[in-house]
């Protein structure tokens, strides 16, 4: 078990018709909280952080304890840089052993995302690490800050599956943190990919939809699937009063009730 590479979880789960769940981690708490569900429910799952949370918790700091954590773990575990906006904080992941790398061009025109993505694919391959790129947009950035949402082109995605990359996250009106309004999500560009690609979907922005949007989803082939805001809402909220060992240990279990919901969601479950 322990450290994988994200490559191998999202092969069983395309064999199985499941979603490995992705979740963002912000400190030791949520690094255990996520790992303590995975156990429980043997799970296999994708432990992420990007880049833009990194002023806040350095790669230098959160990388070794979450491929700690990885390594320690009974369960699967790959450990993955989430919307990696450039290159020299790719590698740095790289170096410490991160098993996957987002490269995120999707604010550039497709011709200079496909260049920068073939470059991380190429960088990566050095490491036997896999790539997620992003085609179309995920609306309102990793950080809250706002960023129009955009449909992925189905020509731009056949292009981007060409340059190697083992996942591609699809723009289908989906947004990161809460949503304003339920979500129309474009189940009609996902019909067309489904089965078409070398590399796996992924969905980002989880947070906030249905369980019958995640169902769908899954079933018109999403492999990866997000999430961030219900782990850092949840963590948020369990700490109260002055007793930081006590916040301690009701963060580390609010973030396992919310990571072992979506275990069961995705289809996950027992699959370690």
């Amino acid at each position: 078990m322990a450290l994988v590479n994200m490559r191998s979880l999202l092969k069983d789960a395309q064999n199985g018709g499941w979603a490995v769940g992705s979740f963002s981690v912000a400190n030791m708490e949520c690094v255990r909280g996520v790992v303590n569900a995975a156990e429980e429910l043997r799970a296999p799952i994708i432990l992420q952080i990007a880049e833009v949370r990194l002023p806040h918790s350095p790669l230098a700091l959160m990388g070794p304890l979450m491929l700690a954590a990885a390594k320690r773990a009974t369960v699967p575990v790959a450990v993955h840089l989430d919307h990696g906006k450039t290159i020299s904080c790719i590698q740095e992941a790289l170096s410490l052993g991160f098993t996957s790398v987002m490269c995120d061009g999707s604010e550039l025109p497709i011709e200079e995302n496909i260049k920068l993505t073939e470059e991380v694919v190429s960088l990566a391959s050095k490491y036997d690490a896999a790539v997620e790129a992003e085609v179309g947009r995920v609306g309102r950035g990793e950080d809250g800050s706002e960023a129009e949402a955009q449909i992925a082109s189905l020509d731009d995605c056949f292009r981007m599956d060409k340059t190697g990359i083992d996942a591609l996250a699809v723009g289908i009106g989906n947004a990161h943190g809460l949503y304003a309004a339920a979500p129309h999500l474009r189940y009609d560009v996902l019909e067309k990919l489904n089965g078409k690609l070398r590399a796996a979907l992924v969905l980002h922005g989880g947070t906030g939809l249905s369980d019958e949007q995640f169902q769908t989803v899954i079933s018109l082939g999403m492999r990866k699937i997000n999430v961030a805001t219900d782990i850092f809402m949840a963590q948020a909220a369990a700490c109260q009063g002055s007793d930081i060992y006590r916040n301690i240990v009701s963060s580390v279990d609010a973030v396992s009730q919310v990571v072992k919901r979506h275990i069961r969601l995705f289809g996950s479950e027992g699959k370690a």
